[in-house]
Formats: C-alpha cells, sequence, structure tokens
C-alpha cells in the first residue's frame, strides 16, 4: 500500500467525492420513496378500477422517471471514481467492500431496473395485476439497492467481521453476516430510507399544494396530498423515534463524533443534550473552556443517548484526544505508540518472510497480533489530526434535527386538514408545502455531511486514515476530473429540473 501525503491532492480527492455524492443523493431519495407513493396509488387503482387514480399514478411515475435517469448517470460515476481516486481504499478494503457493491448490482439493482421497466412502459401492455406486481417490486428493488449500499457504508463506519492479512498488507473479510448485520449498517439503512420517504412526501405534496394555489387540478392534488402527508407523517414519526437508537450507535461506535456533533469539548457525567447554542469560534484544545456559547439543554438526555445511564460519563473531543485515566479512556498519543509499533511489525515480518527466517516471522506476527488493531493510528503525527471539522457537523447536525421536528409538524397539519377537507382554506399552509417541497432533501444531504464529515481524519473508522487512501495521482488530474464532473453534473440537474417544472406545469392529463 502506497502512502501518499499530498495534502492539497487529498482534499480534491475528498471535493470530488463529496461532490459526485451530494449531487447523486439530490435524486436518490425521490427515488426511493416516490416509488412507495406510486405503489400505494397503483394499489388504489387496482382496488376501484378507477380511471382517476391510473392517471394520477402516470404523472408521478412521468416525474419519477425522469428523477430516476438522472440518478443512475451519477451514481455509476460514483463508483467508478473508487477505482480512480480511491486505489489505495480498494486495495486495502476491496474484499470487504466490493461484495455488497457487487450484490447491490448483481442482485438489487437488477430487480429495479426490470421492474422499473414496466412500471415507465408496461401500461396497456401487462395484465393490471402483473402492473401492480411490478410497481411493488420496483419499489422494493429500489430500497434493496440501498440496503447494500448503506451495509459497505456502515462497515466504513464501524468495521467488523474482518482481519488484516499481513502476507497481502490488506484487511479481508472473515464473517459476511457480521458485516450484513452491524448495527451501525441497521440503523442508518432504516435512517436513510425513512428520511427518504418523508422527502418524497414533502415533493409530492408541494406539488400538489401548488396546484392548489392555482386552482387547477384539484381533485389529484388533494387525493395526492392526503397519500403523501400519510406516509410522510408516519415516516417522520419514525425517524424521530430512531434518533435515539442512530445516536446511541455513534456513541458506541464513534464518540468522536458524537462530541463533534455536541461540540462537547470536556466529557461529563449526566451530560445534557445541547437545545440552543452554538461552538465558540476561539476554543482551542486543552484551553480549559468548554467550546460551547450560550448553553441551554436538556439535562441527562445525551448521557442517556450515549449510554442508556443518566449519569453516565460521555467523552468529550479533548478526553478523547489527551485520554482521561479516570474514565478509562486511551488518549491518541498512545495510540499511535501502538501503532507506529504495530507498522514495525509488519516491516520486520515482510522481511523475515523474504530471508525466510519462520522464528522471526513469527515474532513478528505475534507483536502485530497485540497491537495491529492500532495500524490506522500509525499514519498521524499528532493527536490533533484525531479531530474532525466541529462547527460544520455540529451545525449540520442541528439544522437537521430542527428540519426533523419541522416535517412532523408539516405533514400533520397537512394530513389534519386534508381529512377535514379544509385545505383550500389554508393558503399560508399550501404556501408552507411549495417552499418546503425540497427540504427534506436538503435535511438528507445535511445528514450525510454529519455522517462523513464526522468520521474524519477517517476513510475507515479507525482502520484506513483518508490521506492513506487515495490513488497515487497529481493534484491537477484530479482538479481537472473534478470541474468536469462539476460541468456535466450541473447540465444535468439544471437539465432535470427544467423538465421536471415543464411536466409540472403541463399538469396530470385526465384529471
Amino acid at each position: 500500500m502506497i502512502e501518499v501525503f499530498d495534502p492539497s491532492m487529498v482534499n480534491w480527492a475528498r471535493g470530488q467525492f463529496a461532490l459526485t455524492i451530494l449531487y447523486h443523493f439530490l435524486f436518490v431519495p425521490l427515488t426511493l420513496g416516490m416509488t412507495f407513493i406510486i405503489a400505494i396509488m397503483e394499489t388504489l387503482y387496482y382496488k376501484t378500477q378507477d380511471e382517476f387514480w391510473k392517471n394520477t399514478v402516470q404523472f408521478w411515475v412521468k416525474l419519477l422517471a425522469i428523477n430516476f435517469a438522472i440518478g443512475v448517470a451519477t451514481g455509476i460515476i460514483m463508483e467508478f471514481e473508487f477505482g480512480t481516486n480511491w486505489a489505495n481504499y480498494s486495495w486495502f478494503v476491496g474484499d470487504i467492500f466490493g461484495a455488497p457493491l457487487a450484490i447491490e448490482g448483481i442482485f438489487a439493482f437488477f430487480m429495479e431496473a426490470t421492474f422499473f421497466a414496466v412500471v415507465f412502459f408496461g401500461r396497456n401492455r401487462v395484465t393490471k395485476r402483473f402492473q401492480l406486481m411490478s410497481t411493488w417490486f420496483a419499489a422494493i428493488g429500489s430500497n434493496l439497492s440501498a440496503l447494500w449500499i448503506l451495509i459497505a457504508n456502515g462497515w466504513m463506519q464501524n468495521p467488523v467481521g474482518t482481519t488484516f492479512n499481513l502476507d497481502l498488507a490488506r484487511n479481508e473479510m472473515t464473517d459476511f453476516f457480521a458485516i450484513v448485520f452491524n448495527p451501525s449498517a441497521s440503523v442508518r439503512f432504516v435512517h436513510v430510507i425513512s428520511s427518504a420517504y418523508i422527502a418524497s412526501a414533502l415533493f409530492v405534496i408541494g406539488v400538489s399544494s401548488w396546484y392548489l394555489l392555482k386552482n387547477r387540478h384539484v381533485r389529484f392534488a388533494k387525493a395526492s396530498i392526503m397519500v403523501a402527508a400519510s406516509f410522510g407523517f408516519l415516516a417522520a414519526i419514525f425517524v424521530a423515534t430512531l434518533g435515539d437508537q442512530s445516536g446511541y450507535t455513534v456513541a458506541q461506535t464513534q464518540p468522536m463524533k458524537m462530541a463533534a456533533m455536541e461540540s462537547l469539548y470536556i466529557g461529563e457525567r449526566g451530560a445534557g443534550a445541547l437545545v440552543l447554542g452554538y461552538p465558540d469560534p476561539a476554543k482551542k484544545l486543552g484551553d480549559g473552556s468548554k467550546g460551547i456559547a450560550i448553553n441551554i439543554e436538556i439535562p441527562y438526555l445525551l448521557s442517556i443517548m450515549a449510554n442508556r445511564d443518566p449519569y453516565s460519563f460521555v467523552p468529550g473531543i479533548e478526553d478523547l484526544v489527551y485520554g482521561n485515566e479516570k474514565e478509562g479512556i486511551e488518549g491518541v498519543a498512545s495510540k499511535m505508540r501502538k501503532g507506529k509499533m504495530a507498522k514495525n511489525a509488519m516491516f520486520d515480518y515482510k522481511a523475515a518472510k523474504s530471508k525466510k527466517d519462520e522464528v522471526g516471522a513469527t515474532q513478528a506476527k505475534q507483536m502485530f497480533e497485540q497491537y495491529g488493531n492500532y495500524l490506522g493510528y500509525a499514519h498521524f503525527d499528532n493527536p490533533e489530526e484525531l479531530v474532525p471539522p466541529v462547527g460544520i457537523v455540529f451545525w449540520s447536525f442541528h439544522i437537521m434535527v430542527g428540519l426533523g421536528v419541522s416535517f412532523i409538524m408539516l405533514t400533520a397539519l397537512f394530513l389534519f386538514y386534508s381529512r377535514n377537507n379544509k385545505l383550500m382554506k389554508k393558503r399560508w399552509l399550501l404556501r408552507w408545502g411549495c417552499w418546503w417541497s425540497l427540504m427534506g432533501i436538503l435535511a438528507i444531504e445535511l445528514g450525510w455531511i454529519v455522517a462523513e464529515v464526522g468520521r474524519q481524519p477517517w476513510a475507515v473508522q479507525d482502520l484506513l486514515p483518508v490521506k492513506i487512501a487515495v490513488s497515487n495521482l497529481s493534484t491537477g488530474n484530479v482538479q481537472f476530473t473534478f470541474f468536469g464532473f462539476l460541468i456535466l453534473f450541473t447540465i444535468l440537474a439544471v437539465a432535470e429540473v427544467r423538465i421536471m417544472l415543464r411536466a409540472i406545469k403541463n399538469g396530470p392529463e385526465g384529471v
């Protein structure tokens, strides 16, 4: 594995992948959620045989098809980037990371694409029952694709079920089912798809609210809002409920990320969760200050969320960096020393094997087995490198939570007034629905920023630093492709928005 330490190249490679995945996830949530909304509407058509529902489905399928095409294009580019910009990563963990992606491509995406073809082009060419079945299988297939991708990502957050092969200097899978049922992956999958359901529901509500404000397609808009608001409200409640389990998983597997999310620099027992406040921009590590300005919190909530114990200790950033002997927390400096011992043992093992010195190889292997879990720390020069960008993680997390609360309120109000047939009189709510139509996607993007920026500087938590994971490329090469993708993705995004707006302006046919 080649060590690459050009900070400029590393940052451009990170920026390019961030650009790709942020653009990609402009489209994915609508695919994950709208498929189920459409499946519900298709079911209503099958049961009632009312042409109204058929025409309603066809309109939303048209918007889904536009979105699906762009999402596939950006997703394919993202997977190629693992081989171009992240060759060391692909070598180091390809045996583990590649398996879920292969399953996603061979099974889930194949299933998804097959049944999407029927959904998009099968109307009046297949039976109504097969059309209904295809709609549900397309929805299930798209969510299965997300499952395998999030299993791969969950392993990066919490690497389990693997071992390091000293002869090949790479990690290899030892327990497939440990990776599949990784708690980090399970929570992440449910959280992401539930958030996607909210985003899709808000999109449908937003478009339908616009029609009601214009007094167009009133029955269509009211029916679409009823389905979407019901679906979105249940998803919003589920996401809020799941937030506790998600926080617990992060606290147990990535305590530094949890500390950054709350801007918690100095750990404490009975820690409260911040309600109002912001990180102190003047804070420096080790200066003794709390690092938070205006601290209004819910007492004990963070300790409950992190450890299921209101009086438990929640480590802060400085505890994790410098260690806390009283609480049994090992500092980064100690881990770096052990990591360098593991790295030396690895080189000693290689040298002994090349000389056919079996005794020396055995001793080196034993040394590595003792300290191998710290190998990733050997690549850092000072403990402060282990601190992620606190401000970005903090604000992304808290804005995301605030938006989540607003989604519960919005979908509940739409559901209430829809059931009471008073929606047309609540123009303020319809305007809110229009303005908030894309806030679900924004919340998901912020969630990914928390997940990925909060894990920095690790590509794989505690195993592989980002600066070691990149390919041996020049900064200029990555800059060129970065701006190329930026232009390409922007053109695709603008094209999708224009086509979508034209389709929305034309409106559904026959309703």
